[in-house]
């Protein structure tokens, strides 16, 4: 099965793909789905549109490209914040991986296990598909709609302006990184933490008891004590500044929702938008190990490997995806390709010597997985579950097996799927 280089795209990305050409955004990559993302394709029910279309037309065409072979709804960035404050999660953003909620901790005789089922966000993009839209759905749209007008950036840009009283203003973006990247070098920790922790209206009660862990460690740099808080903070404070010294215009709403994206960056190896924001901003707080990629560039490779692949005869096209494309081309003139050299290096010595999996322990492996799911008994979620210690982890989807032109499996493993017991 293919996985790829971790993606996170906003709807910008996403809009410009045809249903072809997004199969092979989710036949290739790891992909990330930020919060802002659902909400943002949410918010288009609530439009005003002259194209003759609907608003449900519009996010259902959205919904069927958003990839789901090989997606991930991340947790919103709030829910890991409060987490990192409060002591229940550690992060190692060097290492780019999304972070998934919901995995219900489970035991199966002796050995343990965690099933990640499908989330209300993913369960939402299915029914989105089909033109199934709940209430609650709509108010979220509204009230999304309604916020964006509310927002006023006057306040934020009379207060840091004041800053430049003493710093030289920026006259570039990247001049602005290196003055923040200065600034929280510079700055004393208890105000960073304390000043940070009221910016993102960090409760009062959590903000106490962050304080009273950095404490009791000895007051130690915030960068390594909170790095995602720490992350979050230096991203805030590059918009504020940059408002303040006229970089990023205060009077588009919809510039604090763009900046949001870049909360999500520690979660992927590979961010791709439209947005002139994103471009200009976002590779300043890229690390090598990670890429930019514009929605244009994005958009023309998917078209490319649609061709590549298109010329394939007919009998190897009707296998699947899963069966002819379980690598990108070897020819480096693909993007997809480049960038699982980069950020997948081992993939090429993997398709030298591919380990075959003989149908016996195909068989053994699926039996496990649906005692797993069938006959565990859940613990409390709470259950600490280190990850040495899980025997099966399983993450459930629901994939529509077609899309466009292509299929995902050969028509033996589709008859397979419909035969299956529902309770599968």
């Amino acid at each position: 099965m293919p996985q790829g280089p971790i993606l996170i795209f906003d709807k910008s990305a996403l809009q410009s793909l045809n249903v072809d050409e997004s199969m092979w955004l989710d036949n290739f990559y790891t992909t990330n789905i930020t919060p802002l993302f659902f909400v943002e394709t949410l918010a288009d029910l609530e439009k005003q549109l002259r194209s003759g279309r609907t608003p449900e037309q519009i996010v259902g065409s959205i919904a069927h490209k958003t990839p789901e072979m090989q997606a991930s709804a991340n947790v919103h960035h709030y829910t890991i914040l409060s987490g990192e404050l409060g002591g229940h999660l550690k992060l190692e953003l060097e290492l780019p991986k999304p972070v998934i909620g919901g995995g219900q901790p489970v035991v199966l005789g002796g050995s343990k296990g965690l099933i990640f089922r499908q989330s209300p966000e993913e369960e939402a993009i299915a029914r989105w598909q089909v033109g199934d839209f709940l209430q609650i759905e709509r108010n979220i749209a509204k009230g999304w709609r309604r916020a964006l007008s509310l927002v006023n950036n006057s306040p934020f840009y009379e207060a840091f302006k004041r800053l430049y009283g003493t710093y030289e203003k920026p006259k570039t973006l990247a001049g602005l990184k290196a003055l923040v990247d200065t600034l929280l070098s510079i700055t004393r920790q208890d105000w960073i933490l304390g000043f940070g922790m009221d910016l993102m209206e960090v409760p009062a009660q959590n903000q106490e008891a962050a304080r009273k862990r950095w404490e009791a460690a000895g007051k130690p740099a915030i960068r390594t004590f909170l790095p995602y808080f720490f992350y979050l903070f230096s991203v805030d404070m590059f918009f504020y500044l940059g408002m303040a010294a006229d970089l990023i215009s205060r009077e588009r709403a919809s510039h604090k929702i763009d900046i949001a994206y870049l909360y999500y960056l520690p979660f992927c190896m590979v961010f791709t938008s439209n947005d002139k924001l994103h471009i200009n901003i976002a590779p300043l707080f890229m690390g090598t190990n990670q890429t930019f990629v514009k929605g244009e560039d994005l958009k023309e490779d998917p078209a490319k490997l649609d061709s590549h692949y298109a010329a394939f005869p007919e009998n190897v096209r009707n296998q699947g995806m899963m069966s002819f494309a379980t690598n990108p081309p070897e020819d480096k003139d693909f993007l997809t390709t480049r960038l699982w050299d980069k950020h997948w290096p081992s993939w090429r010595e993997s398709a030298k010597q591919p380990k075959e999996i003989s149908k016996e322990a195909q068989a053994a492996l699926l039996e496990l997985v649906n005692r797993f799911t069938d006959e565990s008994t859940p613990l409390d979620p709470s259950t600490p579950m280190p990850m040495e210690e899980v025997a099966a982890l399983t993450i459930q989807r629901k994939v529509t097996p077609r899309k466009g032109k292509w299929r995902r499996f050969s028509p033996e493993a589709e008859a397979a799927a419909r035969e299956r017991p529902k309770s599968e």
